[in-house]
């Protein structure tokens, strides 16, 4: 834990912050999603991704997977082996420098660890999509559990991270106007 600190000590600055920014942007707003426009043109039907649902439910995630045509299985596992590796430790980056930023100066400075736990979070699911993908048609409940329960995890750490950013900001914001009133009062 001190290592990820120490680092996002080193890179947190605007340069890096817009850097990570651009690079995360890049994802979600191409690579990814056209790599699941990929899978449902390969599929012949709208079906999504597992990484983007939300409920606790073993028997969808075991139901997109055989919705998917071999080929879509395919390019999904290739793209969760590629772009869904690097696309986690670009947030963790990201989000680490934004709470590494906001939180540095106080007693709270280690929630800047919260977004590698999403990253870790994040690489377990691919781990449990690639096998649900590499050994259909055979089926794990099993799999498909540990698939739901590493998702729920990682969309729980976003959660947190988003209030954390939230909150700091705020506080900020406060620590600003107030450190204002006294200058001017």
């Amino acid at each position: 834990m001190k290592t990820i600190l120490h680092f996002l000590d080193r890179i947190s600055n605007w340069k890096s912050l817009l850097l990570f920014l651009l690079l995360y942007m890049i994802f979600p707003g191409f690579i990814l999603k056209n790599a699941e426009a990929k899978i449902n043109e390969l599929s012949g039907s709208s079906i999504g991704v597992i990484d983007l649902t939300f409920s606790f439910n073993p028997a969808k995630t075991l139901g997109m997977v055989a919705a998917y045509s071999e080929s879509a299985r395919d390019y999904y596992s290739m793209i969760e082996m590629t772009a869904d590796v690097a696309y986690p430790f670009i947030y963790a980056c990201l989000f680490g420098i934004v709470l590494t930023l906001l939180y540095h100066s106080t007693s709270y400075y280690k929630v800047a660890i919260l977004p590698f736990c999403a990253m870790m979070f994040d690489y377990l699911e691919n781990v449990t999509i690639i096998t649900l993908l590499k050994t259909y048609p055979q089926q794990s409940e099993t799999v498909a559990t540990f698939c739901e329960i590493f998702k729920g995890l990682k969309w729980l750490c976003f959660g947190m991270i988003i209030l954390l950013i939230l909150v700091g900001l705020v506080r900020k914001l406060l620590v600003r106007f107030s450190s204002r009133e006294t200058q001017n009062g």
